[in-house]
C-alpha cells in the first residue's frame, strides 16, 4: 500500500467517523439542531436512489392529493411536485429541524400554494378521513412508536382506491453488514422481515398488498391499497 492510498483510508476513515458522529447527535429519529439539518441534507441525497426505485410503484397524476409522512428533508415532495400541476401535497413530520429544510427545499412549492407542511406524528395525523390520493413514507418506519396502530392511522386518511407505499433501505435478513446491523441496535430501529411487512399492512386494513424487493440491494417497498 502507497503512502498516497494509506492517507486516503485514513481521511476516508475520518470521515465516517465525522458523518457517524453527526448523525448520533442530530438524531435520525427525530432531527435536532445544525448537526440534525447537515444529516437531513445528506440523506436528501442518500435516500435519491431508492425513492427514486420506489416511485416506479406509482402512477403519478396531476391533481393528485399525495401525503408524505415523515418528509424530513423534503427532497421526496420536491420530487413527487414536479408532477402535481392542480393536485396538492403535504408533508407532516414531527421534527420542526426537518420542517424547516423542507420548506427551504420546497420553497417555490409553497409560495405557489400547491404544498404545505404539518408538524404532527403519525401517531395522531391532523387529516380528515379519507384525505389523500397517496401516501408515501421514506426511511422514517423505523422510528414509528407504535408501527401496528399507526398503519391503521395512516388507512384511515388514504381514500378509497388509494395507494400507500412504504420505503426503506434495509430489511431483517440474515445476511445484513455488521455496520447496518449496529447502527439497527444503536438507533433502536424497528426492521420487520418481508413477510412481516406484509401481514403488518394487511393487519391495518390494506389489500392487495405487494412487498417490493430491489436485486442487488436491501431495499424493500411495500405497498397498500385501500
Amino acid at each position: 500500500m502507497t503512502e498516497k492510498t494509506e492517507n486516503n483510508t485514513i481521511n476516508l476513515t475520518t470521515n465516517e467517523r465525522a458523518q457517524q458522529a453527526i448523525t448520533i447527535s442530530g438524531n435520525p429519529g427525530k432531527p435536532v439542531g445544525e448537526d440534525g439539518e447537515k444529516m437531513l441534507r445528506r440523506m436528501n441525497e442518500s435516500h435519491y436512489a431508492v425513492t427514486g426505485w420506489a416511485l416506479e410503484h406509482w402512477k403519478i397524476r396531476e391533481n393528485d392529493r399525495i401525503l408524505d409522512i415523515g418528509c424530513g428533508g423534503g427532497a421526496t415532495l420536491k420530487r413527487m411536485s414536479e408532477e402535481v400541476r392542480d393536485g396538492h401535497l403535504t408533508g407532516v413530520d414531527y421534527s420542526a429541524t426537518s420542517l424547516e429544510l423542507s420548506g427551504k427545499t420546497n420553497a417555490e412549492a409553497l409560495q405557489q400554494g400547491k404544498m404545505d407542511l404539518v408538524e404532527a406524528s403519525v401517531e395522531k395525523l391532523p387529516f380528515a378521513d379519507n384525505a389523500f390520493d397517496k401516501i408515501i413514507t421514506v426511511e422514517s418506519f423505523y422510528f414509528w412508536p407504535d408501527p401496528a396502530e399507526n398503519l391503521k392511522e395512516v388507512y384511515r386518511v388514504l381514500k378509497e382506491q388509494g395507494t400507500f407505499l412504504l420505503v426503506a433501505d434495509i430489511y431483517q435478513k440474515e445476511d445484513l453488514p455488521e455496520q447496518v446491523r449496529e447502527n439497527i441496535q444503536r438507533f433502536h430501529l424497528f426492521n420487520p422481515t418481508p413477510e412481516e411487512f406484509r401481514e403488518l399492512l394487511e393487519n391495518a386494513g390494506f389489500e392487495e398488498v405487494q412487498i417490493h424487493l430491489k436485486d442487488g440491494e436491501d431495499w424493500i417497498c411495500a405497498e397498500g391499497h385501500k
